[in-house]
């Protein structure tokens, strides 16, 4: 790990920053193997701001891939400090976040940020932290080299009444070429389809076929990835909740889409179009889910990490940041 301003503080470090740096130092470490011991953990430290906060979406992961967890606590006589929740990732051979690298906007978990340094000195390795938020590392950036990973990209829809006021906030050719492929749509007489999680297994499909046609390999194709995704249908409401959207013209199903629901936020998890045979299909969702959003009262939409050729013309950026060792 590379470590800035290490030894004497700077003289302009209060005395209260010198104590925590100084005198709070753990006493002792220990791993935490027991999943009944990090959930607990998790418990305590989870800010629980995002779905990715969450103890149920990442025990989804566990379920799926089942890879051995690797918590490491700092701790003083009196407290547990701070906490570096990992598991071994035996496909990639380096550990990573509980709950996989597919995690995002991920917050760091210490009472006290001047804690961090000193995790990450002691974290085993090789380490792979990625998608992590730019709050948790903006008050250690001089002390840790973080950096710059895939931005997110979210849609703040609190002042909009529909999809046409967000869509007067883009240029007129996008604007006019959304509008475009919302109408081709409508123009099949789409069927919407609003929780049926059985099309759980369309939307695996389709996503399979349609990387298949980019000549890409799905993540799907992995069954403990299809797993770990009905393990997040099946363990949600005790914090998030689930919703699905299924698109079908005629007697195809066209799209499908997996929504996670938190704190005034509209999460689009996971999705899979019929591209090939219903062009704009993508698009038609999209102008859908902004409806169906507002209407459940949410803030703001997460489309979530990547860009794919196509976010950032038309959602906000949000940076993102990564560690290794």
């Amino acid at each position: 790990m590379e470590l800035k301003n290490e030894g004497e503080p700077p003289d302009n470090v209060s005395l209260k920053e010198r104590r925590i740096e100084f005198f709070l130092v753990p006493e002792n470490t220990e791993v935490v193997t027991d999943i009944d011991r990090c959930l607990k953990l998790w418990e305590e430290f989870s800010p629980k701001k995002s779905l990715f906060d969450t103890w149920e979406f990442r025990f989804a992961f566990y379920k799926g891939y089942g890879f051995k967890p690797y918590f490491l606590v700092l701790k003083n006589k009196n407290e547990n400090l701070a906490l570096l929740p990992l598991w071994y990732d035996i496909d990639q051979k380096k550990y990573t976040w509980f709950g996989s690298d597919w995690q995002e906007e991920v917050r760091l978990f210490t009472k006290n940020p001047n804690f961090i340094p000193y995790l990450f000195s002691l974290a085993p390795s090789p380490l792979y932290l990625n998608a992590i938020s730019q709050d948790s590392i903006e008050p250690i950036k001089d002390k840790v080299k973080f950096e710059t990973d895939a931005s997110k990209y979210v849609l703040n829809i609190e002042k909009f009444k529909n999809h046409e006021d967000y869509l007067m906030t883009l240029k007129k050719n996008t604007r006019h070429n959304l509008r475009k492929d919302r109408r081709k749509i409508e123009r099949l007489n789409p069927k919407i389809i609003i929780n049926n999680f059985s099309d759980f297994g369309h939307l695996v499909e389709l996503s399979k076929k349609r990387f298949s046609e980019k000549e890409e390999e799905a993540d799907w194709e992995d069954p403990r990835r299809v797993e770990t995704f009905r393990q997040v249908m099946e363990l949600a409401g005790k914090s998030y909740k689930i919703r699905m959207i299924a698109v079908k013209i005629g007697e195809k199903i066209a799209g499908v889409d997996l929504i996670c629901l938190l704190n005034q936020t509209y999460f689009t998890v996971k999705c899979g179009y019929n591209v090939k045979e219903f062009s704009g299909i993508g698009n038609f969702v999209n102008l859908f889910e902004i409806d169906d959003a507002i209407s459940l009262g949410m803030k703001k939409i997460d489309f979530l990490q990547n860009n794919y050729h196509w976010k950032d013309k038309l959602f906000e950026l949000v940076p993102l940041f990564k560690y290794e060792k």
